[in-house]
């Protein structure tokens, strides 16, 4: 297995330029995958979210530690660079997979970003995605001309 340690955002465009999915944080701070989604299924994320429309109003935030058991880490809820959030989370295995979740307002919309902050204090990852209002047009990455995969328009 690849093992990667993710200190930055630009290191997580790195992850995903190599082709590994989700992100592989398997470091010495025990966080080993990473993600925001809209659900938990069985302990495991249903999506990743990078970009969500305004008429949602909850966003999870999953995390996976490993070898951190007895330790406190915090999920630490920023909006556009305040805090507004901190859960503590316990972790209480070997292999723990956990998450924090955050109901939004419409109004919130901007960038929010949740770090991992240990019981000193210290970072150990940074992750984003963006709240977006549900009228602005989606972001098309292909070059389809304006038309889906099913020849119709957006």
């Amino acid at each position: 297995m690849n093992k990667i340690k993710l200190t930055t955002g630009l290191s997580m465009v790195a992850v995903l330029a190599l082709g590994l999915g989700s992100p592989v944080l398997a470091d010495e701070h025990g966080v080993y995958r990473a993600q925001f989604t809209t659900a938990v299924e069985e302990r495991e994320p249903v999506d990743e979210i990078e970009e969500l429309r305004n008429d949602h109003e909850l966003v999870l935030f999953f995390t996976e530690f490993r070898d951190m058991e007895g330790h406190t880490l915090t999920h630490r809820w920023k909006h556009d660079g305040d805090v507004e959030a901190e859960v503590e989370l316990t972790v209480g295995g070997p292999r723990w997979r956990t998450w924090s979740s955050k109901r939004l307002v419409p109004e919130w919309t901007g960038t929010w970003t949740v770090e991992v902050v240990d019981e000193d204090g210290d970072v150990h990852g940074s992750w984003s995605f963006e709240y977006i209002d549900q009228d602005e047009p989606p972001v098309v990455t292909d070059d389809n001309d304006g038309q889906d995969d099913n020849g119709g328009d957006y």
